[in-house]
């Protein structure tokens, strides 16, 4: 594999601290900017709305520049959103910032894995991808823990000036490996990638991830309570299992990765429905401390499993444009991301228990199972016959034809 795919995850490990570490730095930000924790929890809001706002409009603008100098620029931004946070001087100022550092994630994960599968064999884009995806999955074991432990003992701004160090090495990296013949500029243009999002195939790849993630998101956006309440883990504990978490999730995404360059839609199909098992294993598995451990490990494999085999499906079903369709998908990742979580607070709300959600994201991916099938179903409508092969259609004969 090219060493240039290590230029995108290192980009890849910063836009997954910088996502994720909001959510440990809440209490200290409130604190400092003297607002309270429901307001502080709007500048999570503000990087998904960024993200989901973002990656479209981002690689339409780009559609037709090289595609190594679009990652170059998106990561500038990112280091100016960074900045920015680190250097707001109120709430609002940090808001703003927040909204401007997601603004280039979807679109440097979209235009990264055309760019990563470009590079490689046919017989191993999927595993690009994954390689590209792991700076993400990693993040969650180092990169979170780390930032999070700084900002609490140097103040969160001193946070986001690290994670703009990040960035800068991801710049820098992107210059020096990513050649410019592996990354021309897109041939067709705004108008062709557009097109792309016409067709039917695209919007069910695009409806299977926001299903099968919001079965992820609507169980771990609460991981915490199901731990602590359920599991009787004391809460200082709780670091150490979600770092658990983004261990099953590199390996998952690792997995899916190398099963996808064999069966991209078998791995699509045997990830979401493991991950219908894990879900629905979730409440028996919370009532002991050592099988919750594992429930968590389990969560976060079975998850990214789907991870590159719904990048490569979204990608395939937008062959002649496929930057636009890949940001995209990561739009969808994060739409699936408020839509599970709300999904499983209604399951919360209702009263159905701590381990409610769990439940409530193995309803939601069996339908990305559901969609996923109906795609698969479109897929062989739409083949062609195969060369040799004959299609006979029932012709009325004379005699049926007299007696009408």
């Amino acid at each position: 594999m090219p060493l240039a795919l290590l230029a995108l995850a290192v980009g890849a490990f910063g836009i997954g601290t910088t996502e994720f570490v909001m959510m440990g730095l809440l209490p200290d930000v409130a604190d400092d900017l003297h607002i309270s924790i429901p307001a502080a929890g709007h500048l999570v809001s503000a990087y998904a709305l960024g993200v989901v706002i973002g990656a479209p409009l981002l690689a339409a603008l780009t559609a037709r520049m090289p595609r190594r100098t679009v990652l170059i620029a998106l990561m500038v931004l990112f280091v100016a959103g960074n900045a920015l946070s680190a250097f707001a001087p109120g709430d609002t100022s940090l808001l703003a910032a927040r909204f401007l550092s997601g603004l280039p994630h979807g679109a440097f994960f979209g235009v990264g894995a055309v760019v990563a599968t470009n590079m490689v064999a046919p017989e191993r884009r999927a595993r690009s991808v994954s390689l590209m995806f792991l700076g993400l999955t990693v993040a969650n074991i180092a990169g979170v823990p780390v930032a999070t432990l700084t900002g609490q003992h140097l103040g969160w701004r001193a946070t986001f000036l690290g994670v703009s160090a990040i960035g800068l090495a991801a710049i820098a990296a992107l210059a020096l490996l990513i050649p410019h013949d592996h990354a021309p500029a897109p041939a067709n243009g705004l108008r062709g990638e557009l097109a792309a999002l016409r067709s039917l195939p695209v919007w069910l790849a695009l409806g299977t991830t926001v299903a099968g993630f919001g079965a992820l998101f609507a169980a771990y956006s609460y991981i915490s309570p199901m731990l602590t309440d359920a599991a009787g883990f004391a809460e200082t504990n709780v670091t150490l299992l979600l770092a658990l978490f983004g261990v099953g999730a590199t390996a998952g995404n690792l997995l899916g990765g190398r099963l996808a360059d064999h069966s991209l839609r078998g791995t699509l199909f045997g990830g979401l429905a493991s991950l219908v098992a894990v879900l629905l294993l979730f409440p028996p598995l919370m009532r002991t401390q050592g099988t919750a451990a594992l429930a968590v490990v389990l969560l976060g494999t079975a998850a990214f499993v789907t991870g590159s085999p719904l990048q490569m499906m979204v990608m395939e079903k937008a062959s002649a444009a496929p930057s636009l369709a890949s940001s995209a998908n990561q739009a969808a990742f994060n739409l699936a991301n408020a839509g599970g979580a709300w999904i499983g607070g209604l399951a919360l709300a209702a009263g159905f228990g701590v381990t409610s959600p769990a439940l409530a994201g193995a309803a939601l991916a069996v339908l990305g199972l559901g969609v996923a099938g109906v795609a698969h179903a479109v897929d062989r409508r739409r083949e062609p016959v195969p060369p040799g092969r004959v299609v006979v259609s029932h012709v009325p004969d004379r005699s049926e034809a007299l007696h009408r």
